[in-house]
């Protein structure tokens, strides 16, 4: 089965609120086997709209990414990113 990884761009508007969304995000994440394979390092935009806090996990497969989204725990922790930065979020099955 392929694994997955989940793609999130984001532009804080609210550090504060935001940092509460980040511990209960980063709980749910391990909960679910993701594993952080980039958060807010280092990056170069090439296109697109710029935004500064990049973040990749790995999760053993589509469907347990999936589950994490949807999970108690994270959608407790997505209350407070609500307000406090624009952001997009994808999971992408990574190939064979």
């Amino acid at each position: 089965m392929p694994t997955a990884l989940w793609i999130a761009h984001v532009k804080v508007t609210d550090a504060e609120r935001y940092a509460k969304y980040a511990a209960g995000a980063t709980a749910a994440i391990a909960d679910h086997q993701g594993v952080f394979l980039a958060r807010n390092g280092a990056y170069e935009q090439l296109e697109g709209n710029d935004r500064a806090r990049n973040v990749v996990a790995r999760f053993p497969s589509l469907q347990r990414a999936h589950e994490c989204y949807y999970s108690e725990a994270y959608q407790a922790a997505l209350k407070f990113a609500e307000g406090a930065a624009e952001r997009d979020l994808m999971i992408v099955e990574e190939l064979d």
